[in-house]
Order: structure tokens, then C-alpha cells, then sequence
């Protein structure tokens, strides 16, 4: 049952938290503002949570091409690779988590998420870094092919889906923020949610704009609260 499955004692969770204690504390964070953005649109909270947990385990095969595996002041692996090739790692991680969900007989749904939760959506920074190359050199030319520096998908097909996708985007991305006001988290939110909207990334998962509007609405309530302790607040002036 779901409730079952939501219980970290999973050997998988296991098995994340010893090889990718980063990614699990991430997949955890995105769980908990997942299930309260689908909650807010009637979708259903739990499934969304538990999937949250499974999503990235894929990441435990090679944890330390991932950020949030990296010691802060450790350099990191992709240095010494180029773009193609760091781009392949990191895309690698979703048939990887779809591999290991197999393993362990997890049911579809949540090999849905995994397969699901990038969509089609481009490896920004790995893209710009190889088109950065083909110009500065022509031998790179073939080197910056977009669609090769894609997600293979599928795009999200369900509500849910398509909620983890927000809320997973948005969860990394406010870790990079470095002072992290309630204006700052609004705007990373919109920006992030509007960029897989007009790519495309919702189109086959029936989640309406107000719907989009309304996921937006609770994962900023939701990041806010996070980072409740870290906002430096203007201070009053003295009448």
C-alpha cells in the first residue's frame, strides 16, 4: 500500500541515505512541499509524496556527479569532462532510478515518477557550456545538437506528475539562492514553473493554468517556511 511504502525504513531509501545523503535529504524536502501542492489542487498528496521519495534514486549509482553529494569546497567531477559526457551522466540517473525500481519490484506508479519527473526539459547548464565550446572552437561544432542535451521523457502524464516536476525544480533551485526572501522564492518559482509551461512539459498531464497558478501559490508558502529561520527581515525604523 502507499502508506507502506512511505516508510523510510525501505531498503531503498536505506541504501539511498548511505550512498547519496544529499539526494535523499533533497527527495525528502520535496516530498513534504509536493504533497501539500497537490493537496491544494485536490490531487492526491500521498502518491505524490512517496513518489517524491523514490524519484531521484537513480542518483545513488553515481552520487558524486550530483551537487548536493559535493562537500562544499570539493571541486567538482564534471571538470574534468566535457559537456556531452557530464550531460549523459546526468541524465543517466533517470534510467538508472528506473532500473533499480525494477530491481525491487516497485509498483509502476512510482517508476512513472521516475521516468517522468524531467519530462523532455534540457540540461541548461551543460548545453550553454557545449555551445560556449562549438563557438570558441569548430571542431565542437556537433557538440551543442539540443536535443541531445535532453531529457528523454516522457513528459508528465498525470497531475501529480506533473506537481513533482514544479516542486522538485523549484526545491534545488532555492538551495542556490543565497539570501532567500519571500519576493526572491516568488519569483524563482514563477520563473522555473513558466519555463517547462511554455516548453511544453505540461501539455499531456491535464493540470489547467489555474491549477499551475495554484501550485506556485503553495510551494512558495511552503518554501518560505523553510527558510522561515534564514530570511533577514528589513528591521523597524523607530518612530
Amino acid at each position: 500500500s502507499l502508506l507502506e511504502m512511505s516508510d523510510p525504513s525501505h531498503p531503498l531509501l536505506q541504501e539511498l541515505v548511505q550512498r547519496a545523503p544529499g539526494t535523499y535529504n533533497h527527495s525528502i524536502s520535496v516530498a513534504s512541499i509536493a504533497e501539500s501542492a497537490a493537496d491544494s489542487i485536490g490531487a492526491n498528496g500521498l502518491l505524490v509524496r512517496v513518489g517524491a521519495y523514490f524519484h531521484d534514486i537513480g542518483k545513488m549509482m553515481k552520487p558524486q556527479y550530483f551537487i548536493e553529494n559535493v562537500q562544499a569546497g570539493n571541486e567538482s567531477k564534471h571538470n574534468q569532462l566535457a559537456p556531452a559526457m557530464s550531460t549523459l551522466i546526468i541524465i543517466g540517473h533517470v534510467k538508472d532510478g528506473v532500473d533499480l525500481a525494477e530491481q525491487y519490484n516497485l509498483p509502476q506508479q512510482f517508476i512513472d515518477f521516475i521516468e517522468q519527473h524531467h519530462g523532455t526539459t534540457l540540461v541548461e547548464y551543460f548545453f550553454h557550456e557545449a555551445t560556449k565550446q562549438a563557438g570558441e572552437s569548430p571542431d565542437h561544432k556537433t557538440d551543442a545538437e539540443e536535443s541531445s542535451f535532453r531529457y528523454p521523457g516522457p513528459k508528465p502524464q498525470t497531475k501529480e506528475a506533473g506537481v513533482m516536476m514544479i516542486a522538485d525544480a523549484c526545491e534545488s533551485a532555492s538551495r542556490t539562492i543565497t539570501d532567500p526572501t519571500p519576493k526572491r522564492l516568488e519569483t524563482l518559482v514563477h520563473d522555473l514553473t513558466m519555463k517547462r509551461l511554455l516548453d511544453g512539459q505540461f501539455d499531456e498531464c491535464s493540470l489547467t493554468l489555474s491549477e499551475i497558478h495554484t501550485v506556485e501559490q503553495s510551494l512558495v508558502k511552503s518554501l518560505i517556511g523553510i527558510y522561515h529561520g534564514r530570511i533577514k527581515y528589513p528591521e523597524a525604523r523607530s518612530a
